[in-house]
């Protein structure tokens, strides 16, 4: 998540140098503190438990002080009685002292008893001092761990106050400038349609393709029992569509390093109150003249530019195509068959940054496209 954070701090850190990516940088910005959040929250479960086992530890310590100590009077006694017996002859006293040998016997091993009694005690305080040593040097990693913790909580809280002051400046900013922000959500949902029926133009073309070769190959069939001669498949038709879903979820992005900042499907306008808009994928703000990638294997099936989207490619996967937009260089031809994370593309650039706009379709059902790429 620190990796993330960062990554969308550099692109923040980019696009604040261009006014009129005032909007990008808000919704870069609130993706930025829901991270932030996520991460304090974190921070918060990870601190609670570090404090938990902080206590643990003590209390293991102290109960094995507390052992020490006891060990250590009770040996002292039984030291200073086997000295006092020693010094004395008292042990040979009481086994020659015996009414007969059974006795004599059982004083002597008594006597033994006591005296293998007597090392198991040192041995156990050997042992309790070893252990108590380790859990002293675990306390003190404990209360490390804690105050690193603690330190790295207050950086976050205090790098979320900050963005949370950014936003509300910048939020600020975006309401003046409301009437621009309007004039151009017309000209985006204009440039939206047209690239939604171009899109929908080549899958429904390529669909229309598909039915008649399986047509031609069903009239063999039933003329025959079987094929006069095998049917000549296209790239395309080779390519399954069973390895892309399978994937689903595992995908590469389509550009290297970058942050969500438009989602999937309707959701309110980031900063005009009452307006909805509909995004038929998801749009990644990258680093400027990012170079994009195709997510799968598969064939080009779709090129074309779309005033607002720039140029945008179509990639057939089976029954599954991938759509990217917003390219200002091309680096593929139409029926060309590409490989997973091969270039195809280089993002057009909006002032110092580039932002990648991304589809998954299934033939003409629109589907998640967060869904199916990693987290990054």
């Amino acid at each position: 998540m620190l990796k993330e954070i960062q990554s969308t701090s550099n692109l923040l850190n980019q696009t604040s140098k261009n006014r009129m990516a005032t909007l990008d940088r808000y919704m870069a910005l609130q993706q930025q503190i829901k991270m932030r959040e996520e991460l304090i929250e974190t921070l918060n479960a990870e601190l609670d438990f570090a404090i938990k086992s902080l206590e643990r530890t003590s209390n293991v310590v102290f109960s094995l002080e507390e052992d020490l100590d006891r060990l250590e009077k009770e040996y002292g006694i039984l030291a200073r009685s086997a000295l006092r017996q020693k010094m004395s002859n008292s042990n040979l006293l009481f086994i020659f002292s015996s009414r007969d040998f059974n006795q004599a016997f059982q004083r002597w091993q008594y006597l033994r008893q006591f005296n293998n009694y007597r090392k198991k005690q040192g041995q156990l305080i050997l042992e309790t001092q070893a252990s108590l040593k380790e859990k002293v040097a675990l306390l003190e990693e404990r209360k490390q761990e804690k105050e690193a913790l603690l330190l790295s909580h207050q950086e976050q809280k205090s790098l979320l106050a900050e963005e949370l002051n950014d936003k509300s400046l910048l939020l600020e900013s975006l309401q003046e400038d409301e009437e621009r922000l309007k004039r151009e959500l017309t000209e985006h949902r204009n440039a939206h349609d047209k690239l939604n029926n171009a899109i929908e133009a080549v899958i429904k073309k390529e669909m229309l393709a598909n039915r008649k070769r399986e047509r031609s190959r069903n009239e063999a069939l039933n003329k025959t029992g079987k094929p006069k001669s095998k049917p000549l498949r296209s790239p395309e038709t080779r390519l399954s569509s069973s390895g892309f879903s399978t994937n689903k979820g595992k995908l590469p992005w389509p550009v290297v390093n970058g942050v969500i900042v438009k989602h999937f499907g309707k959701q309110p306008h980031p900063t005009l109150k009452r307006v909805e808009i509909t995004n038929n994928g998801i749009d990644i703000q990258t680093h400027a003249n990012a170079k994009v990638r195709a997510v799968f294997k598969g064939i080009v099936v779709g090129k074309q530019f779309i005033p607002g989207y720039d140029n945008m490619l179509i990639v057939k996967h089976g029954d599954y195509y991938t759509v990217y937009s917003n390219l200002k260089e091309v680096l593929v031809k139409k029926d060309e068959v590409v490989k997973t994370r091969q270039v195809i593309g280089i993002a057009s650039q909006k002032g110092n940054i580039s932002q990648v706009h991304f589809e998954v379709w299934k033939d003409k059902e629109r589907l998640n496209p967060a869904r199916w790429i990693a987290r990054n």
